[in-house]
Parts: structure tokens; sequence; C-alpha cells
């Protein structure tokens, strides 16, 4: 990606991302909707109380393989192939650690958390049941998260996509076998959705044993603890702004329960639509750490500048584009979760319109925090990132433990669109001020 068009490089290598992005938040809609739908509007409820809960653990390892993978982008970018190798090792022996580590402790602590956060007793039990599942496999999503991104970072976006591919279908299969056959409802849907993968981790893993520059001998393997430490200091930076996001969502998942399980059903339909809405940026996010990284690797200062440009152009377009389509298919798209003849439903629903009415309005905000904060991950500044984090953080809790006394349930619907603003002056303006020193060294 050292050479050629920028844009085309992007979209390009965005495009793939965006299907795969696409299949993994599809089959979680899936699995929503067949909950929702094949099991009721409190099983809905029961799974979207988890959301916050679960995605504290998955963002903390998308955090770090995302870090350790920007290591491998460089080293492949500077065609240090020796370095790539080792840091491909010693990220595998990081994520084994980390994943067991994460596993036990999110565990041990599922019940007592959901019951800190005033989940309602009749949906406890079965978002205790789902959150448990899921984090019995944070080994697995560990060792996918990684594989992906090794490949990503190689520039090959096909693979995760094709297995991505096959994981949605194998987990729709699986989700109506689990749940309407064999009837384990909220417990069928996490296991579906971990065995699927599984597969999609074993199809990245047989894809990079063909990479040719890849050797991972005997010797590679000895634990290298300044390796080690590199990756950690960067690495953990990341993972912490993913943390102390989730950490602020968490609180405001304690103030969406006290509003009862038909609010929350309400509430979660739209948040499964959010990751939807959500791929267009993430896709052209992770093309730009593949693109960027590599070019500032290689010591190429203004393609590394054009590529930020350009794909602040890209993801303006996108959010225009998905806001436009997103409003003639609101009703219709939110309908797929919930069961208006059931009790509670239409008013779930009229909760679900309102509240995604609200988020698509400020898109653009959330598409650009992709951008920048990819463009100071490839800089190895991962500082700026970590403080956008705790930005969303601050502002969720503020929205959900402040300004609701005065504004009432709006400030649960408008309070992502402000932690939005909030992370994005934490990576924009620190990128305009690193970009003037780029200015100085082209």
């Amino acid at each position: 990606m050292t050479v050629g068009n920028p844009t085309k490089h992007i979209l390009k290598f965005a495009f793939p991302l965006l299907l795969t992005n696409l299949g993994q938040q599809l089959y979680m809609i899936v699995d929503a909707s067949i909950v929702g739908r094949g099991v009721g509007v409190k099983a809905l409820a029961a799974v979207g109380a988890t959301d916050w809960c679960y995605w504290l653990i998955f963002w903390t390892v998308m955090g770090l393989t995302q870090g350790f993978a920007t290591f491998v982008s460089r080293y492949f970018g500077d065609k240090n192939y020796k370095s790539m190798n080792k840091v491909i090792a010693m990220s595998t022996v990081l994520c084994a650690v980390i994943g067991g580590v994460l596993t036990v402790a999110g565990i041990l602590a599922a019940k007592p958390l959901l019951n800190l956060l005033n989940t309602p007793d009749d949906i406890i039990s079965g978002a205790t049941t789902y959150l448990i599942t899921m984090i019995a496999g944070t080994v697995i999503v560990t060792a996918y998260n990684m594989a992906a991104s090794i490949l990503r970072a190689f520039g090959d976006g096909k693979s995760p996509l094709v297995a991505m591919i096959i994981a949605a279908v194998l987990n729709i299969g699986l989700d109506c076998l689990f749940v309407f056959v064999f009837k384990w409802g909220i417990f069928g849907a996490a296991i579906a959705s971990v065995s699927a993968q599984l597969v999609a981790f074993l199809f990245c893993l047989v894809c990079i044993r063909r990479i040719d520059c890849l050797a991972l001998d005997r010797d590679i393997w000895k634990v290298d603890w300044n390796m080690i430490a590199s990756l950690m200091k960067f690495g953990i930076p990341m993972a912490f702004q993913y943390i102390v996001i989730a950490v602020g969502g968490i609180l405001l998942q304690s103030s969406v329960n006290l509003q009862g399980s038909i609010f929350i059903a309400g509430y979660t339909a739209t948040n499964k639509v959010y990751g939807l809405l959500e791929c267009s940026a993430t896709s052209i996010g992770l093309a730009c750490a593949t693109f960027l990284a590599q070019n500032y690797g290689a010591g190429k200062f203004d393609r590394f500048k054009i590529g930020v440009k350009n794909a602040t152009e890209i993801v303006i377009a996108m959010a225009v584009a998905v806001l436009t389509l997103v409003m003639f298919v609101k009703r219709f798209l939110l309908q797929s979760f919930l069961d208006v003849n059931e009790a509670g439903g239409l008013e779930a629903l009229d909760i679900a319109v309102h509240y995604l009415t609200i988020m698509t309005g400020f898109l653009i905000i959330l598409y650009l925090i992709h951008v920048f904060r990819k463009a100071l991950q490839a800089m190895e500044i991962s500082l700026w990132s970590m403080l956008s984090g705790i930005a969303e953080c601050v502002c969720r809790v503020f929205m959900a433990k402040v300004v609701i006394n005065w504004m009432g349930n709006d400030a649960l619907f408008v309070s992502e669109p402000v932690a939005w603003l909030g992370a994005l002056l934490c990576v924009m303006l620190p990128y305009l001020h690193y970009r003037k020193k780029l200015l100085l060294t082209s």
C-alpha cells in the first residue's frame, strides 16, 4: 500500500472489510431477531441487558489485537520480516494468556455485575445465562480477532470476509436449530454465536499458514520480554480506551434498566441496528489503520496525510448515504426484532424508532472518530485515543446520571451523540497538531 492511488487502496481494502463487518453484524442481528421474535420481548430485553457487560470484554480483546497488529503492519511495510514474525508469535502468547484471564474473571463477575446494574427481576435469569455463555467463549473470540487482524495487517481483507460469511451462515443455521428445534432459548443463541466464531478462527488460521514471509520456527517462540513490553505498552492504552467506553456504557445501562423490561427491549433493538450503521465507518477505519501504518512505517508522510484526508471525505459521504437510507426503512427494520402483537411489543417499537431517529442524525460525528483514531494509532500515539475513550465514558455517565434528572428519558437517547462528540474532539484536534509536525518532516 506504499505505492499507487491512496483512495483506491483504502476503498479496495475497505470493501471486503465492510462485507465482513456487515456479515458479523447481520448474524448478531439474526441472533437478536430470533430471540425477540422466537422467544419474546423479555428475552430480547435479557440479551440487551448484557450488551455493555460483554462489550467490556470483547472491546478489551479488540483493542489489544488491533494494537498488536499495528506492529505487524509497520514491520511488513518496512520489510523487516524477522521482527514481524516475532511480533506475531508474542502476540499469540499474549492473546492466549489474556483470553484465559478474561474468561475466568468474566464468569465470576457476571451475576454480581448484573445485580449491581439493577437488571429487572423478570429478565435477570436469562441475562445471566446469556452473558456467562458468551464469556465462556472469550478465548475463541480473542483468537479470531487476532487472526483476522494479522491477515488485515498483510493487506488481506478477503480471507476474514470469507471466514465471516461461513460463520454467518453457520450461526443462522445453529440459531434456528438450537432455538426453534431444541428449544434452548437464550442459551442456544449464545452457543450458536460462539460456535460460529470458532469456525471463523479456524478458517483464518489456515489462511495465515499460507503466507510466504511467515516463518514461525521454534526459536521465534522464545519469550522476548522487550517485545512483549512494547506490545503491551501500545496495546494497553488502545484497550483502555474501549474499557472506559464500556464502563460508561455499563453505568448508562444501569439507568436504562430502571425504566423496565419493555424500555430495555426497545433500546436493545436500536442498539443492534447501531452496530449495522457503524459498519461502514469501522471498515474504513480498519483500512486506514493498515494503509496509514504501512506508509508511516515506510516514511511516506505525504501519502499518510493524503490517506487521512481521503478517508475523511469517504466517511462523510457514507454517513449521509446511511442516514438517508435509514429514514425510509427504520420502522420496518426494527420490527424484525419485536412482535407488535405481543404485550408491550408496540410500545417497545415506538421507543426503538424514537431512539434510532435521534442516533442517525449524528452519524457523521461517529464516522469521523474512526478515521482520526486510526491515524493516531498508525503514528504510534495511543494516549489521545485513550483520552477519547475517557471522554465518551464521562459524557455517557453525565447524561445518564445527571442530565436525566431534568431531561427525563430523552437524556438516554441523546447520550450516544454527546459521547461521540466528546470522543471526536479528543482525537481530531490532536491529529491536526501532529499533522503540522509531519508537514515539517515531509
